[in-house]
């Protein structure tokens, strides 16, 4: 599924316009960047966490040509699925 899809679903679903719902989604995409960038945590209940998490640097090898390589301390940002989600997933895809 794609932003836009996402978009006219809930458009369609809270009875708001689409370039009203594709404005509330981009301002709910800036404010979770924006946390991460301080390296905030975002938590949407039921959903999931947002944060950032550090990576130290390490060894690594160029799987291609075998060759070692370094890799420099960086920070990613990552997501944990909320429970309530995660069984949903599941049980869905069993």
């Amino acid at each position: 599924m794609i932003k836009q899809e996402i978009v006219d679903n809930v458009s369609e679903a809270t009875g708001l316009t689409k370039v009203e719902t594709e404005a509330v989604m981009n301002g709910i995409m800036a404010i979770i960047i924006e946390a991460l960038s301080k390296n905030e945590r975002v938590e949407l209940r039921g959903f999931g966490t947002f944060a950032v998490k550090h990576r130290l640097p390490k060894k690594a090898r160029n799987p291609g040509t075998g060759e070692a390589i370094y890799l420099e301390e960086r920070y990613v940002p990552t997501f944990k699925p909320a429970k309530k989600m995660r069984l949903k997933v599941l049980n869905t895809l069993k």
